[in-house]
């Protein structure tokens, strides 16, 4: 058992996300402050403007979500159940996303979130929890069992009470009560530096002319090969209209 869970962990991992489509300049935003770009898995240069403007390694402040590309979690990364194949999942989330479900959008901004910064809506975005609610419950099911190895891992982190709930439960401790709907921009940020560092991402989203409201009319099942592969696109279904 102890080597299947070894095994199990190097091979790939699934995630469902919001990923902007590519031509939008949302996603060109992101994937520039990232320096990747999850659709093609190429790198992408980073703007001049942004590492002289923050006085910060761009490439170091943006190491740790670059393998996850630019997106918002709606389903955290997780092992695939050794009852079920990539093709099932795949059918599942095309068979979910036809079911009819609202459109939501949201106006995107940039704030601190948790020590790091993000794309955020300017309001908050109930609606987007609950689809992301929906997406940790449904596809639960493709899961493979978390290893006590990783469960310790995660709780070496200091998590709450409830983050531990929900890590047993669902996998990940970041959900349902716990989930705000973000787009992550760099890893934590030293104090000193945050203000400087969102001002300046905040300045290149105006800059950009970023689409003032966008719309989370589909999901992306995304897809690492190994542990140290970065995440890209395998797949995006477009969510039905609620009848």
């Amino acid at each position: 058992m102890a080597a299947d869970r070894a095994s199990q962990e190097m091979g790939p991992r699934y995630a469902i996300y919001f990923v902007p489509p590519a031509a939008s300049k949302l996603y060109r935003y992101g994937s520039s402050v990232l320096g990747y770009d999850c659709y093609t898995g190429a790198p992408v240069h980073f703007p001049q403007r942004l590492s002289d403007g923050a006085a910060v390694n761009w490439s170091e402040v943006t190491a740790a979500p670059r393998r996850y590309g630019f997106h918002a979690t709606l389903k955290a990364p997780f092992y695939l159940s050794p009852f079920c194949t990539e093709p099932q999942l795949i059918n599942a989330l095309d068979n979910f996303a036809r079911l009819g479900h609202p459109i939501h959008s949201f106006a995107p901004t940039v704030r601190l979130f948790n020590g790091f910064a993000a794309v955020v809506p300017v309001k908050a975005a109930v609606s987007l929890d609950a689809l992301a609610a929906s997406c940790t419950t449904l596809f639960d099911a493709y899961r493979a069992p978390m290893s006590p190895q990783e469960r310790a891992r995660r709780v070496a982190l200091g998590l709450s009470q409830g983050q531990i709930q929900n890590l047993d439960r669902w996998g990940y401790p970041y959900v349902m009560s716990e989930y705000r709907f973000h787009m992550t921009l760099t890893g934590q940020l030293v104090p000193s530096r945050q203000r400087t560092v969102v001002a300046t991402l905040l300045d290149d989203l105006q800059r950009m002319g970023v689409e003032p409201i966008i719309a989370v009319d589909e999901l992306a099942l995304v897809k690492q090969g190994t542990p140290s592969d970065p995440f890209r696109v395998l797949c995006r279904c477009a969510l039905g209209a609620a009848r």
